[in-house]
């Protein structure tokens, strides 16, 4: 199994390892023309875009600057709409579901570094999937912690830090978050 393929299935991978450098080297690039694509150069934009996440719909919207490792784990939903300052540590794989919009300056990070601190001295990690659900709201600033989930139509609260899975129809909020209250 290649390290792209364990990056892919959630095992210890070497992100050192050539194909992995090279997966990140390619987002880099695309990222490079996304984020300094002037703002009447739309078409630049989209195509730096597309080349990044593949089959982003053309109803997602990201506002740049944007960052992320390496762009094809990532699966936007239709009218999805991202902020400014987003931050994708997207090695476990990011599912962003439709109409669900995400506040400026938000980070989702995957990657999980082994709990050993001998393990963590070695250039590996496992990623592990994030999913937000369908007409979900985070506020500005939220962090998603490798491996959760947001249901759908769901609220996360400015600057709450989400550890741990979140149910369908509520408020969120905190470090770390917690239920505030049911939307329904």
């Amino acid at each position: 199994m290649s390290e792209l393929d364990k990056m892919q299935t959630g095992e210890l991978y070497d992100f050192t390892a050539p194909e992995i450098v090279a997966s990140n080297r390619h987002a880099q690039r695309c990222l490079e023309r996304f984020n300094r694509a002037g703002v009447d150069d739309e078409s630049a934009r989209r195509t730096a875009l597309e080349e990044l996440i593949p089959g982003i719909p053309a109803t997602a919207t990201i506002i740049p600057p944007l960052f992320c490792d390496h762009g094809h784990p990532i699966c936007i939903g239709d009218g999805v709409f991202i902020n400014g300052g987003a931050t994708m540590l997207d090695s476990g794989g990011i599912a962003i579901g439709d109409r669900t919009k995400i506040g400026p300056d938000c980070k989702l990070l995957t990657p999980q570094h082994p709990l050993d601190y001998q393990e963590r001295r070695k250039p590996v990690e496992r990623g592990l999937r994030i999913e937000i659900g369908e007409d979900c709201w985070l506020g500005g600033n939220v962090t998603v912690c490798p491996g959760v989930k947001i249901g759908s139509r769901s609220i996360i609260g400015a600057g709450s830090v989400v550890v741990r899975d979140l149910p369908d129809d509520v408020m969120a909020a905190g470090n770390p978050a917690v239920v505030k209250r049911a939307l329904r």
